[in-house]
Protein backbone atom coordinates (compact mmCIF):
# COMPACT_ATOMS: atom_id res chain seq x y z
CA UNK A 1 0.00 0.00 0.00
CA UNK A 2 1.39 3.56 -0.98
CA UNK A 3 1.94 5.77 2.03
CA UNK A 4 0.59 8.67 0.09
CA UNK A 5 -2.90 7.37 -0.36
CA UNK A 6 -3.50 6.73 3.78
CA UNK A 7 -3.54 10.36 5.32
CA UNK A 8 -1.92 13.93 4.11
CA UNK A 9 1.86 14.70 5.21
CA UNK A 10 2.15 16.11 8.85
CA UNK A 11 3.04 19.07 7.03
CA UNK A 12 0.39 19.47 4.59
CA UNK A 13 -1.77 18.71 7.47
CA UNK A 14 -0.10 21.95 9.87
CA UNK A 15 -0.91 24.19 6.53
CA UNK A 16 -4.42 22.98 5.63
CA UNK A 17 -5.15 23.02 9.91
CA UNK A 18 -3.73 27.03 9.29
CA UNK A 19 -5.93 27.72 6.67
CA UNK A 20 -9.48 29.57 7.45
CA UNK A 21 -10.80 28.22 3.74
CA UNK A 22 -10.24 25.29 1.72
CA UNK A 23 -9.16 25.75 -1.77
CA UNK A 24 -10.48 22.18 -2.71
CA UNK A 25 -14.45 22.30 -3.07
CA UNK A 26 -16.29 20.62 -5.09
CA UNK A 27 -19.39 20.04 -6.39
CA UNK A 28 -20.74 16.82 -6.78
CA UNK A 29 -20.97 15.54 -10.47
CA UNK A 30 -24.45 14.90 -11.62
CA UNK A 31 -23.26 11.86 -13.79
CA UNK A 32 -21.10 8.99 -11.79
CA UNK A 33 -18.59 7.42 -13.31
CA UNK A 34 -18.58 4.04 -14.89
CA UNK A 35 -15.90 1.65 -16.17
CA UNK A 36 -15.08 1.09 -19.57
CA UNK A 37 -16.41 -2.25 -20.15
CA UNK A 38 -19.76 -1.59 -18.56
CA UNK A 39 -21.41 2.05 -19.57
CA UNK A 40 -24.47 2.94 -17.69
CA UNK A 41 -27.69 2.17 -20.54
CA UNK A 42 -31.32 2.68 -19.62
CA UNK A 43 -31.82 -0.85 -20.14
CA UNK A 44 -29.17 -1.50 -17.74
CA UNK A 45 -30.36 0.32 -15.03
CA UNK A 46 -33.82 -0.90 -15.58
CA UNK A 47 -32.67 -4.64 -15.04
CA UNK A 48 -30.44 -3.51 -11.81
CA UNK A 49 -33.44 -2.08 -9.61
CA UNK A 50 -34.95 -5.03 -10.13
CA UNK A 51 -32.38 -7.55 -9.18
CA UNK A 52 -31.74 -4.94 -6.27
CA UNK A 53 -35.11 -5.24 -5.46
CA UNK A 54 -35.62 -8.96 -5.80
CA UNK A 55 -35.39 -10.95 -2.36
CA UNK A 56 -35.96 -14.43 -4.35
CA UNK A 57 -32.07 -14.81 -4.60
CA UNK A 58 -31.46 -15.33 -1.25
CA UNK A 59 -31.19 -18.48 0.38
CA UNK A 60 -34.27 -17.92 2.56
CA UNK A 61 -36.13 -15.63 -0.16
CA UNK A 62 -35.96 -12.71 2.63
CA UNK A 63 -33.21 -10.50 2.04
CA UNK A 64 -32.53 -8.47 -0.88
CA UNK A 65 -29.85 -5.53 -1.72
CA UNK A 66 -32.19 -2.78 -0.58
CA UNK A 67 -32.57 -4.62 2.73
CA UNK A 68 -29.70 -3.38 3.85
CA UNK A 69 -29.30 -0.41 1.59
CA UNK A 70 -32.74 1.46 1.24
CA UNK A 71 -32.99 3.63 -1.11
CA UNK A 72 -36.41 4.97 0.13
CA UNK A 73 -34.37 6.27 3.01
CA UNK A 74 -30.81 6.88 3.06
CA UNK A 75 -29.69 4.07 1.48
CA UNK A 76 -28.71 2.27 4.67
CA UNK A 77 -30.75 0.16 7.26
CA UNK A 78 -30.44 2.98 10.17
CA UNK A 79 -29.32 -0.32 12.37
CA UNK A 80 -25.82 -0.87 14.00
CA UNK A 81 -25.39 -4.40 12.05
CA UNK A 82 -28.02 -5.29 9.16
CA UNK A 83 -29.67 -8.62 9.50
CA UNK A 84 -29.61 -11.24 7.08
CA UNK A 85 -30.61 -14.70 6.74
CA UNK A 86 -32.13 -16.45 10.03
CA UNK A 87 -31.65 -13.25 11.84
CA UNK A 88 -28.11 -13.73 11.70
CA UNK A 89 -26.40 -10.00 12.52
CA UNK A 90 -23.06 -9.13 10.27
CA UNK A 91 -19.99 -7.29 11.80
CA UNK A 92 -19.91 -3.99 9.90
CA UNK A 93 -22.38 -1.22 9.73
CA UNK A 94 -23.85 -1.50 6.01
CA UNK A 95 -22.85 1.90 4.18
CA UNK A 96 -25.04 3.79 2.18
CA UNK A 97 -25.24 3.15 -1.33
CA UNK A 98 -26.62 7.01 -2.22
CA UNK A 99 -23.15 7.70 -4.26
CA UNK A 100 -21.04 4.59 -3.47
CA UNK A 101 -20.48 4.90 -7.46
CA UNK A 102 -17.81 8.19 -6.47
CA UNK A 103 -15.88 5.44 -4.59
CA UNK A 104 -12.81 3.86 -6.01
CA UNK A 105 -13.09 0.69 -3.85
CA UNK A 106 -16.25 -1.14 -1.90
CA UNK A 107 -16.84 -2.19 1.28
CA UNK A 108 -15.30 -0.80 4.77
CA UNK A 109 -11.82 -2.29 3.91
CA UNK A 110 -11.77 -1.96 0.18
CA UNK A 111 -11.61 -5.80 -0.61
CA UNK A 112 -13.52 -4.69 -3.75
CA UNK A 113 -12.51 -3.22 -7.00
CA UNK A 114 -16.29 -2.00 -8.64
CA UNK A 115 -19.25 -1.99 -7.81
CA UNK A 116 -20.00 -5.17 -10.03
CA UNK A 117 -17.33 -6.77 -7.94
CA UNK A 118 -19.56 -5.47 -4.77
CA UNK A 119 -22.54 -6.70 -6.10
CA UNK A 120 -21.81 -10.58 -6.07
CA UNK A 121 -20.22 -10.07 -2.02
CA UNK A 122 -23.42 -10.32 -0.79
CA UNK A 123 -24.99 -13.27 -2.15
CA UNK A 124 -22.96 -15.57 -0.73
CA UNK A 125 -22.20 -14.35 2.40
CA UNK A 126 -23.37 -16.58 4.84
CA UNK A 127 -25.10 -13.97 6.95
CA UNK A 128 -26.62 -11.68 4.51
CA UNK A 129 -27.80 -13.48 1.47
CA UNK A 130 -26.45 -16.97 2.79
CA UNK A 131 -26.72 -18.73 -1.10
CA UNK A 132 -23.83 -21.68 -1.31
CA UNK A 133 -22.59 -20.76 -5.00
CA UNK A 134 -23.22 -17.61 -6.45
CA UNK A 135 -24.47 -20.15 -9.90
CA UNK A 136 -27.37 -21.30 -7.57
CA UNK A 137 -28.57 -17.30 -7.07
CA UNK A 138 -28.41 -17.11 -10.67
CA UNK A 139 -30.20 -20.28 -11.67
CA UNK A 140 -33.36 -18.56 -9.67
CA UNK A 141 -32.80 -15.36 -11.85
CA UNK A 142 -32.57 -17.96 -14.62
CA UNK A 143 -35.76 -19.56 -13.78
CA UNK A 144 -38.16 -16.46 -13.61
CA UNK A 145 -39.28 -16.10 -17.34
CA UNK A 146 -39.90 -12.30 -17.19
CA UNK A 147 -36.45 -11.82 -16.65
CA UNK A 148 -35.26 -13.03 -19.97
CA UNK A 149 -36.38 -10.12 -21.67
CA UNK A 150 -34.51 -7.87 -19.71
CA UNK A 151 -31.43 -9.55 -20.68
CA UNK A 152 -32.04 -9.64 -23.48
CA UNK A 153 -32.62 -6.13 -24.54
CA UNK A 154 -29.64 -4.89 -21.54
CA UNK A 155 -26.86 -7.12 -23.05
CA UNK A 156 -27.95 -9.54 -26.12
CA UNK A 157 -28.94 -12.82 -26.18
CA UNK A 158 -27.56 -15.71 -23.95
CA UNK A 159 -26.87 -12.66 -21.24
CA UNK A 160 -28.30 -14.34 -18.26
CA UNK A 161 -25.28 -14.52 -16.80
CA UNK A 162 -23.83 -13.72 -13.17
CA UNK A 163 -21.74 -10.91 -14.21
CA UNK A 164 -24.14 -9.57 -16.59
CA UNK A 165 -26.72 -9.46 -13.57
CA UNK A 166 -23.49 -7.76 -11.10
CA UNK A 167 -23.48 -5.44 -14.20
CA UNK A 168 -27.20 -4.47 -13.79
CA UNK A 169 -26.89 -4.07 -9.86
CA UNK A 170 -23.84 -1.60 -10.75
CA UNK A 171 -25.52 0.19 -13.42
CA UNK A 172 -28.50 0.82 -11.29
CA UNK A 173 -26.33 1.80 -8.35
CA UNK A 174 -24.42 4.57 -10.66
CA UNK A 175 -27.71 6.05 -10.78
CA UNK A 176 -28.28 6.50 -6.78
CA UNK A 177 -26.59 10.21 -7.04
CA UNK A 178 -27.45 13.32 -4.62
CA UNK A 179 -26.44 16.56 -6.63
CA UNK A 180 -27.75 19.90 -5.71
CA UNK A 181 -27.38 19.95 -1.92
CA UNK A 182 -26.98 23.86 -0.53
CA UNK A 183 -23.12 22.88 -0.47
CA UNK A 184 -23.20 22.36 -4.52
CA UNK A 185 -25.40 25.60 -4.86
CA UNK A 186 -22.95 27.30 -2.67
CA UNK A 187 -19.94 26.54 -4.25
CA UNK A 188 -21.28 26.69 -7.77
CA UNK A 189 -21.99 30.44 -6.75
CA UNK A 190 -25.31 30.87 -5.10
CA UNK A 191 -23.97 32.42 -1.83
CA UNK A 192 -27.11 32.15 0.01
CA UNK A 193 -27.28 28.41 -0.66
CA UNK A 194 -25.80 28.34 2.59
CA UNK A 195 -26.95 29.67 6.26
CA UNK A 196 -24.42 31.64 8.03
CA UNK A 197 -24.03 28.93 10.74
CA UNK A 198 -23.36 26.32 7.97
CA UNK A 199 -20.73 28.42 6.67
CA UNK A 200 -18.66 29.16 9.79
CA UNK A 201 -18.68 25.30 10.01
CA UNK A 202 -17.27 24.87 6.19
CA UNK A 203 -14.84 27.14 7.41
CA UNK A 204 -14.34 25.47 10.58
CA UNK A 205 -13.97 21.99 8.93
CA UNK A 206 -11.37 22.80 6.90
CA UNK A 207 -9.23 25.20 9.45
CA UNK A 208 -9.36 21.82 11.73
CA UNK A 209 -8.15 19.87 9.29
CA UNK A 210 -10.86 17.41 8.51
CA UNK A 211 -10.16 18.18 5.00
CA UNK A 212 -7.01 16.29 4.74
CA UNK A 213 -8.90 13.14 4.16
CA UNK A 214 -13.00 14.04 3.80
CA UNK A 215 -12.08 16.34 0.31
CA UNK A 216 -13.43 15.83 -3.23
CA UNK A 217 -16.65 16.18 -4.18
CA UNK A 218 -18.29 12.85 -2.63
CA UNK A 219 -16.16 14.27 1.24
CA UNK A 220 -14.31 10.74 0.95
CA UNK A 221 -10.92 12.15 -0.61
CA UNK A 222 -9.15 13.02 -3.70
CA UNK A 223 -10.16 10.95 -7.07
CA UNK A 224 -8.64 7.94 -7.07
CA UNK A 225 -8.53 5.35 -10.32
CA UNK A 226 -11.09 2.47 -10.05
CA UNK A 227 -9.45 -0.47 -7.58
CA UNK A 228 -6.88 2.46 -6.12
CA UNK A 229 -8.44 3.02 -2.64
CA UNK A 230 -7.99 5.77 -0.35
CA UNK A 231 -7.57 4.75 3.03
CA UNK A 232 -7.25 6.55 6.73
CA UNK A 233 -6.48 4.61 10.24
CA UNK A 234 -9.02 4.52 12.33
CA UNK A 235 -8.70 5.14 15.55
CA UNK A 236 -5.63 7.48 14.51
CA UNK A 237 -5.00 8.65 18.16
CA UNK A 238 -6.25 5.29 20.39
CA UNK A 239 -5.10 6.70 23.91
CA UNK A 240 -9.17 8.93 24.39
CA UNK A 241 -11.97 8.30 26.18
CA UNK A 242 -13.77 7.79 22.58
CA UNK A 243 -11.98 4.59 21.39
CA UNK A 244 -12.63 2.81 24.76
CA UNK A 245 -16.09 3.35 24.95
CA UNK A 246 -17.16 3.10 21.46
CA UNK A 247 -14.48 0.07 21.03
CA UNK A 248 -13.28 1.87 17.94
CA UNK A 249 -10.33 -0.99 17.66
CA UNK A 250 -12.24 -4.08 18.11
CA UNK A 251 -12.32 -4.21 14.25
CA UNK A 252 -8.68 -4.55 12.05
CA UNK A 253 -10.30 -3.08 9.08
CA UNK A 254 -8.30 -3.86 5.68
CA UNK A 255 -6.23 -6.78 8.02
CA UNK A 256 -9.03 -8.96 7.84
CA UNK A 257 -9.04 -8.56 3.89
CA UNK A 258 -5.30 -8.61 3.31
CA UNK A 259 -3.66 -10.44 6.28
CA UNK A 260 -0.85 -7.50 6.01
CA UNK A 261 -0.08 -6.14 9.19
CA UNK A 262 0.75 -2.57 7.91
CA UNK A 263 -3.13 -2.50 6.95
CA UNK A 264 -4.82 -3.20 10.89
CA UNK A 265 -7.17 -0.57 11.64
CA UNK A 266 -6.98 0.87 7.69
CA UNK A 267 -10.41 1.88 6.18
CA UNK A 268 -11.53 3.60 3.17
CA UNK A 269 -12.81 6.97 3.55
CA UNK A 270 -16.09 6.97 4.04
CA UNK A 271 -18.36 9.72 2.11
CA UNK A 272 -20.28 12.31 4.36
CA UNK A 273 -22.80 13.09 1.71
CA UNK A 274 -26.17 12.92 3.37
CA UNK A 275 -24.69 12.00 6.75
CA UNK A 276 -27.85 13.63 8.69
CA UNK A 277 -29.93 10.28 6.86
CA UNK A 278 -27.27 7.58 7.61
CA UNK A 279 -26.92 6.99 11.17
CA UNK A 280 -25.31 5.48 12.95
CA UNK A 281 -22.18 6.00 12.37
CA UNK A 282 -18.52 4.49 11.34
CA UNK A 283 -18.02 1.11 10.46
CA UNK A 284 -19.02 -0.35 13.95
CA UNK A 285 -22.45 1.51 14.03
CA UNK A 286 -21.94 2.55 17.63
CA UNK A 287 -22.53 6.18 17.65
CA UNK A 288 -26.08 7.65 16.82
CA UNK A 289 -26.04 11.10 17.40
CA UNK A 290 -24.14 13.56 14.45
CA UNK A 291 -22.49 15.74 16.93
CA UNK A 292 -20.65 12.92 19.15
CA UNK A 293 -19.30 11.33 15.99
CA UNK A 294 -18.03 14.77 15.23
CA UNK A 295 -16.08 15.01 18.57
CA UNK A 296 -15.10 11.12 17.98
CA UNK A 297 -13.46 12.41 14.66
CA UNK A 298 -11.41 15.67 16.12
CA UNK A 299 -10.32 13.21 18.91
CA UNK A 300 -9.64 10.14 17.20
CA UNK A 301 -8.21 11.54 13.85
CA UNK A 302 -6.77 14.85 14.90
CA UNK A 303 -6.40 14.89 18.40
CA UNK A 304 -8.18 18.00 18.73
CA UNK A 305 -10.99 18.89 21.40
CA UNK A 306 -13.54 20.54 19.67
CA UNK A 307 -15.77 23.59 21.24
CA UNK A 308 -19.32 22.97 21.45
CA UNK A 309 -19.88 26.32 19.26
CA UNK A 310 -17.41 24.81 16.50
CA UNK A 311 -19.27 21.23 16.60
CA UNK A 312 -22.39 22.84 16.38
CA UNK A 313 -21.18 24.73 13.29
CA UNK A 314 -20.00 21.39 11.42
CA UNK A 315 -23.03 19.68 11.89
CA UNK A 316 -25.04 22.80 10.61
CA UNK A 317 -22.47 22.27 7.86
CA UNK A 318 -22.58 18.65 7.31
CA UNK A 319 -26.63 18.89 6.95
CA UNK A 320 -25.52 20.94 4.07
CA UNK A 321 -24.47 17.88 2.44
CA UNK A 322 -27.66 16.46 1.54
CA UNK A 323 -28.31 16.66 -1.59
CA UNK A 324 -31.93 16.15 -3.57
CA UNK A 325 -32.81 12.40 -4.05
CA UNK A 326 -33.66 11.27 -7.56
CA UNK A 327 -37.47 9.73 -7.08
CA UNK A 328 -37.01 6.34 -7.03
CA UNK A 329 -40.25 3.97 -8.45
CA UNK A 330 -40.65 0.73 -7.14
CA UNK A 331 -39.96 -1.70 -10.10
CA UNK A 332 -42.86 -4.63 -10.85
CA UNK A 333 -41.21 -7.74 -10.57
CA UNK A 334 -41.67 -10.81 -13.01
CA UNK A 335 -43.34 -13.62 -11.75
CA UNK A 336 -42.90 -17.11 -11.48
CA UNK A 337 -46.15 -19.04 -12.93
CA UNK A 338 -47.85 -21.75 -11.09
CA UNK A 339 -44.67 -22.55 -8.59
CA UNK A 340 -42.12 -20.85 -5.96
CA UNK A 341 -38.77 -20.56 -5.94
CA UNK A 342 -38.85 -20.37 -2.45
CA UNK A 343 -41.08 -22.99 -1.22
CA UNK A 344 -39.49 -25.37 1.59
Amino acid sequence: MNPKYLRAPAAALMIMSALPVFAGWQALPEVAPAPADNPTTDAKVTLGKMLFMDPRFSSTGTISCNSCHNVMEGGDDSRTFSMGVHGKIGGRNAPTVWNSAFHSVQFWDGRADLLEDQAKGPVTNPVEMGVSEIEQAMDKVRAIPGYKPYFDEAFGKDAMTVDNAAKAVASFERTLITPNSPYDKYVKGDKKAMSAEQVRGMETFAASGCTSCHSGAAFNGPTMEFGQGFYTKFPTFADNEFNKKYDLSADKGREEATGKAADAHMFRVTTLRNITDTAPYFHNGSVNDLSEAVRLMAKTQLNKDLSDKDVQDIVAFLGALTGEYPEIVMPRLPATSGYSLIAD
